[in-house]
């Protein structure tokens, strides 16, 4: 069981108490996570940054996903969950580095799984390259990047797939290059909604 102490909400934002991670997600009960979605320009290309998820981690393994995010504990404030981006990412981030984009309220319902998330969401303005991430291998396989107008348009449902390129470590923790076509169901299944909130969201930052 998950030694992971977090505050339990209603549906008004309402604090109810604490419950471990294991519980949270059997009973369905709304918590709050920190989001992170890292940005890049190039060329006149807005990108969106994509993580890799571990193969070996209990939920969503190997999907592509938000490109930082994790749980608040009990005893943290939000600003405590910028804590994922260096551990996940390997860079130095402030909150002051930021953009706060909004609360998103969500809910994913899978078999023995409730996901009801308060979702902190922010955006990052990364002139860095790809390469000079330094995954967690428990956390993150990889990194790829995605035209932003391509992440739009599928989930819009304008395109079936979109190109992404990036790296993926091997066994050997090697940074192995990556360019490849994926579709919606390579990605964390957050709802639809979510999705096109974000990118409603961020179009009003690039």
């Amino acid at each position: 069981m998950s030694e992971e102490i977090i505050n339990i909400y209603d549906e008004n934002y309402q604090l109810l108490g604490t419950a471990n991670r294991d519980e949270i997600h059997l009973k369905g009960y709304w918590h709050e996570t920190f989001h992170c979605w890292v940005m890049s320009r190039e060329n006149g290309r807005d990108f969106i940054h994509l993580q890799i998820r571990s193969a070996e981690k209990q939920d969503y393994p190997s999907l592509l996903d938000i490109t930082a995010a994790g749980h608040i504990m009990a005893e943290e404030s939000i600003a405590d969950g910028i804590r994922e981006v260096k551990e996940e990412l390997g860079i130095e981030v402030s909150m002051e580095d930021l953009i706060s984009l909004d609360v998103i309220k969500y809910c994913v319902i899978l078999e023995n799984f409730i996901d009801k998330e308060l979702a902190n969401v922010f955006l990052y303005k990364n002139s860095k390259s790809l390469l000079d991430y330094e995954v967690q291998r428990e956390e993150v396989s990889g990194i790829v990047q995605v035209d932003f107008d391509q992440f739009t348009d599928l989930w819009l449902g304008k395109r079936e797939e979109v190109q992404v390129q990036g790296f993926e470590l091997n066994s050997a923790g090697e940074k192995i290059k990556i360019d490849k076509l994926v579709k919606r169901n390579d990605f964390v299944p957050h709802e639809n909604s979510y999705y096109e909130r974000i990118i409603e969201l961020i179009r009003n930052h690039i």
